[in-house]
């Protein structure tokens, strides 16, 4: 059977989905150092955060990550001077990917959270554009 995702807002949920949540990112914060412990703070069963744990997520922290996808010169300090552009911006740095260099370049992709950034994203696209090492780069379409 394929999965198929609703976005739906959390007050029409009963309460269990919002406990659930709440273990988890008690869970993901360190604020609660195992299951039993997190479940026990959220006031909810064990039995009810493993039911569920793998099909809530938090809409809200989907929003503001997304990828950038660049080409690299295959030079010394590409990717450092790529990455201290995106961190220059104000964006933390969720993951980084590159390829092998081929033909004097590299794809390289980065996903960010953006809710930091301290200019647009455009501007920050221009920006990361114009460095020399940089031969192309561009947003990607994230699916959430």
């Amino acid at each position: 059977m394929d999965k198929r995702f609703l976005l739906i807002e959390a007050s029409v949920l009963p309460e269990v989905f919002v406990k659930v949540l709440k273990a988890k990112e008690l869970l993901a914060s360190g604020a609660a150092k195992n299951v039993s412990v997190a479940t026990k703070m959220a006031d909810i069963s064990r039995s009810a955060f493993y039911k569920y744990k793998d099909s809530i997520f938090d809409a809200d922290n989907a929003q503001g990550v997304i990828t950038i996808n660049a080409v690299l010169q295959d030079e010394t300090g590409a990717l450092q001077a790529l990455l201290a552009g995106v961190s220059a911006a104000g964006a933390s740095i969720v993951t980084i990917n590159q390829e092998k260099p081929e033909n004097g370049s590299a794809a390289v992709s980065v996903t960010i959270r953006t809710e930091g950034l301290q200019m647009s994203l455009d501007e920050m696209l221009t920006k990361l554009k114009s460095q020399h090492t940089v031969i192309d780069v561009r947003r990607s379409a994230n699916l959430v």
